[in-house]
């Protein structure tokens, strides 16, 4: 398995730790607030951009265990635990659902570790792994999901730290490829098109904190869904995935897709 890292460095603000502060969690230090902070001077409504990214993973979540039948998820650069976390998403559809976080931040690990626990029926498992290594992902996946049935790939505000198009599309390859048809592919990051402030918050983000981000435009992100079939209302803006029925939300810059492999 892989090992875990690096020792915690409180000094340096990291992204899971920012985001567990915006999304009203205590699992952060001063620096992380700091940083936090700055970014808020920018844009006032970034931790309901964070909030609305953490509703989309809970409908998407939702919709693949009770109106899909996946009972397998592979999450990604989970970050910090919170509230209705992946496993507890799905295993409320079925307590048998199986789920595997991965991320390469030692401070999730050492947070994640004691609190991901599911039903009795289920299983939910912890990796220290990077994104950028897939194939030890999958290996030690195995472990905990049966790859001869469908499961979901979650990539959560996670591919925007690969910077190059190309890498990531690769690696992102790499994963489909281990996964069986009837698997999903679910996603979403942040863009560049609604809130010109984006641009500069970002800049804040990579001058000051790790690891770094790109911003990419929509059809940028439209490019990893190539070779999948995109479930309906394809790429759009996280709030408008399948909103609250008569529900007419505005766009934010964090678009989000869900896609299945024929």
């Amino acid at each position: 398995m892989p090992s875990a890292g690096p020792e915690v460095n409180p000094d340096v603000p990291q992204g899971a730790r920012i985001w567990n502060y915006w999304l009203g969690g205590e699992d952060n230090f001063a620096g992380d607030r700091r940083v936090s902070d700055e970014i808020l001077e920018v844009v006032p409504d970034m931790a309901l951009l964070a909030q609305a990214t953490r509703a989309f993973l809970n409908r998407v979540v939702h919709h693949l265990a009770a109106d899909l039948g996946v009972r397998q998820f592979l999450d990604i650069g989970s970050g910090l635990p919170t509230s209705d976390n992946t496993h507890q998403i799905a295993q409320r559809a079925d307590p048998k659902a199986r789920v595997v976080y991965v991320d390469n931040d030692p401070h999730v690990l050492a947070k994640a570790r004691p609190l991901v626990t599911g039903t009795e029926e289920g299983e939910s498992a912890y990796l220290s792994a990077d994104l950028r290594d897939p194939d030890n992902i999958i290996a030690a996946a195995h472990d905990t999901l049966d790859f001869t049935e469908p499961v979901a790939l979650l990539l959560m505000g996670v591919l925007g730290h690969i910077a190059d198009d190309n890498e990531a599309r690769a690696l992102l390859r790499r994963l489909l490829a281990a996964l069986p048809s009837g698997s999903y592919l679910a996603l979403y990051d942040a863009t560049n098109v609604v809130d010109p402030a984006s641009v500069e918050a970002i800049e804040i983000w990579n001058r000051k904190a790790n690891p770094r981000y790109v911003l990419r435009s929509p059809t940028r992100l439209s490019a990893f869904f190539d070779g999948l079939d995109l479930v309906p209302p394809g790429l759009v803006s996280c709030p408008r995935w399948h909103p609250a029925p008569g529900a007419d939300p505005a766009e934010i810059d964090q678009f989000c897709g869900l896609a299945r492999k024929p």
